[in-house]
């Protein structure tokens, strides 16, 4: 049993907060939220907080308060922004100070209420609210297959059972110590790193900002014992391993070597970075299998055998079918897209009655739009139903919204957006673009990012005569992957 005073729940740098501080704060948060706004059961409350001690506290403060938690991308520009806060309709954004004035003039336009995080005064106790399982408890936006980002809901109960999933599979304990380097609008990094390591009473740690040098000084110091991040981040640091001292080397294997699991997910993991990685840590990263919708659904076994180039096995308490374009199961070796049923699954986009309809299957089964072949039992993902979706970086981005945003430039007349292979980042975002006048590269670039995320920003742009498209006038964009693979 975890002793809530004196058991460290979050550390950033050397600041500590024990789990009793963290309550305190939360509920101190919520009794603000409370007391400035009343009861708050079912609304959205956005909050744009750096990754920490906050970030923790002010999540928990809007479930305290009944609310629906939305986290803000950090990195979005104020477009991307706007977009989320409008489909909400959040009244309320909390903010960490960085973010206070990019948010300051929209908000103050629109009527939202922008709070920042830090307040000293001290907030008379009130009633707090009581949540069901079946309450939303966050919605966290993904691209999906269209052109607009859609907010998955996920209630208390799908959080739970996520979370509970996955500390029975991967064995978290109290005596776990996990870094978290990833952005935390996305499950990956508030469900699987956040999530867990506080429901199992362990210690989370926080990086400001990933850097490989850090992230190597904090492995160096032997105290985390379980790390979880997408592709690129391994191949980042496989790289600075590279670049690093023979004592450096040392000792940075000499302590990755203790650790007992490290997990790797949100993009297909090349096998030339699984074998790199145990060759120099001594780890055999566990890949696994998951969404924003359906949390994680499949994964290696912690102990066993976790197979190169798949993503392993059904959850306990997950259902998983591989079927044909009539939902027919397939037979076992052939290729089907993976469905999925269980207490982690959402139930429905927010205000997208529509899109959750077509979402899943008359008798309830997500349709993932993954497509995936069966092993001698370990699932193999190997593609997709769409064209339309890169996966970079761990993110699932829509090819047709960056076409959408680039077509607003004044020189260009039309263009195609694909994901070409990439080692880092399993896809790397290129664009085909036509126009009469031939703009550079690294203009299109500065302008595409104060309209899109960084990550959304092709990464090259080339301009040709015309688009490869069929008789019907479709782009064909597997002509158009061809011209940047010559």
């Amino acid at each position: 049993m975890t002793n809530a005073t004196t058991t460290i729940a979050i550390q950033e740098g050397d600041q500590l907060w024990t789990y009793a501080e963290l309550e305190e704060a939360s509920r101190q948060t919520a009794y603000r939220l409370l007391q400035q706004h009343g009861n708050l059961k079912g609304k959205c409350i956005a909050f744009m907080v750096d990754p920490g001690f906050d970030y923790v506290c002010v999540q928990h403060a809007i479930w305290l308060a009944g609310g629906i938690a939305v986290p803000l991308c950090l990195s979005h520009p104020l477009p991307a922004l706007q977009y989320v806060l409008e489909d909400t309709s959040a009244s309320i954004v909390v903010a960490s100070s960085p973010y206070v004035e990019l948010l300051s003039d929209y908000c103050f336009a629109r009527g939202i209420h922008l709070l920042p995080t830090k307040q000293d005064a001290h907030h008379e106790p009130c009633a707090l609210v009581e949540n069901l399982p079946s309450d939303p408890a966050m919605i966290l936006y993904t691209s999906g297959t269209t052109n607009k980002p859609k907010g998955v809901v996920l209630s208390h109960g799908n959080l739970t059972a996520q979370m509970d999933t996955l500390i029975d599979a991967w064995k978290w304990n109290a005596s776990d110590h996990t870094l978290c380097v990833l952005p935390l609008h996305h499950v990956h990094g508030c469900v699987n790193v956040v999530g867990c390591a506080l429901r199992a009473g362990a210690r989370l740690e926080f990086l400001s900002a990933f850097s490989a040098e850090q992230v190597a000084e904090r492995f160096k110091k032997g105290a985390i014992n379980v790390f979880m991040a997408v592709p690129t981040i391994y191949y980042k640091l496989i790289t600075y391993y590279e670049a690093a001292s023979t004592e450096e080397q040392q000792l940075l294997s000499a302590a990755m070597k203790k650790f007992r699991l490290m997990v790797c997910g949100s993009a297909a993991l090349p096998v030339s970075i699984m074998e790199k990685w145990e060759a120099i840590s001594g780890q055999i990263l566990l890949e696994r299998y998951g969404m924003t919708e359906i949390g994680m659904g499949i994964s290696n076994p912690y102990s066993g055998e976790r197979r190169a180039g798949h993503v392993g096995q059904a959850l306990p308490g997950v259902a998983v079918r591989l079927v044909d374009e009539a939902f027919n199961e397939v037979p076992i070796g052939e290729p089907g897209e993976i469905l999925i049923k269980g207490n982690n699954v959402f139930n429905a986009y927010w205000n997208k009655p529509n899109e959750t309809k077509q979402a899943f299957t008359k008798d309830g089964w997500f349709k993932t739009g993954d497509v995936a072949i069966l092993q001698d039992g370990y699932f193999k993902i190997i593609g997709r139903n769409s064209i339309d979706i890169i996966k970079s970086g761990g993110y699932k981005i829509s090819a047709l919204e960056i076409e959408e945003v680039l077509r607003t430039h004044p020189c260009i007349n039309d263009c195609a957006v694909v994901g070409i292979p990439d080692e880092e980042w399993g896809e790397r975002v290129v664009a085909a673009v036509t126009g009469g006048e031939h703009v550079s590269s690294a203009i299109l670039s500065d302008w595409m990012k104060t309209q899109l995320p960084n990550y959304k920003t092709p990464k090259q742009y080339l301009w040709i005569e015309e688009l490869p498209r069929n008789a019907m006038g479709k782009v064909v964009k597997a002509e158009v992957k061809k011209i940047f693979n010559r």
